[in-house]
């Protein structure tokens, strides 16, 4: 969706338009329910919190701000949502602490078909090379490539400098070339 029927369509949701808000119901469930998984694990929460946060959007959507970036906007929105849940659930005593430390937020190999049929070999690797990232390594890769937010949007979402999402981007990927090139050696050795 481009950033002009975004806007068009929040302005229509938040004028009243059911239709509207059934659009960015189906557009955005979806995302935003595989985003959720990755910060709690758990089906159940995810998917009260989900209903609830577009409840809560329904009902106060005459009070919303104007949102540039819809998209952005609801990311930031639900997951800030989704954290309170959890502090509220006592899984998590405060996000810098038990959710960089947690494993939860990772990556399964089905979400990795990029463009083209990977092999199960090359998919399960891929999968465990990124589960060896940090948490927030993982989550500004999910956000910017496999959710498409732009690394302004990733920013906001994160609420993180916009320099520390390219420091997190850049070292994430100095770690999976260092690993790949340490796996391809030791495949040499082994071969040998």
């Amino acid at each position: 969706m481009n950033t002009f029927s975004e806007k068009s369509l929040w302005e229509l949701f938040t004028e009243g338009d059911q239709n509207a808000f059934s659009s960015l119901f189906k557009t955005y469930y979806p995302q935003l329910y595989s985003y959720g998984i990755k910060i709690s694990s758990d089906q159940f929460i995810t998917e009260d919190c989900l209903q609830n946060f577009f409840i809560y959007l329904h009902k106060n959507r005459g009070k919303i701000r104007k949102v540039d970036h819809v998209k952005s906007y609801l990311f930031t929105s639900f997951r800030r949502a989704i954290l309170k849940s959890l502090k509220k659930e006592r899984q998590f005593s405060s996000y810098d602490t038990s959710f960089e430390l947690g494993q939860s937020f990772g990556f399964s190999p089905e979400e990795l078909k990029i463009e083209q049929e990977l092999s199960h070999i090359k998919t399960t690797t891929l999968a465990v090379l990124l589960n060896s990232l940090s948490t927030r390594q993982r989550e500004v890769i999910y956000l910017k490539y496999y959710s498409g937010l732009s690394t302004k949007d990733t920013m906001e979402v994160m609420d993180i400098s916009y320099q520390s999402v390219l420091n997190t981007l850049q070292k994430a990927f100095t770690k999976l070339r260092n690993e790949i090139e340490d796996r391809e050696i030791s495949a040499v050795f082994e071969k040998t």
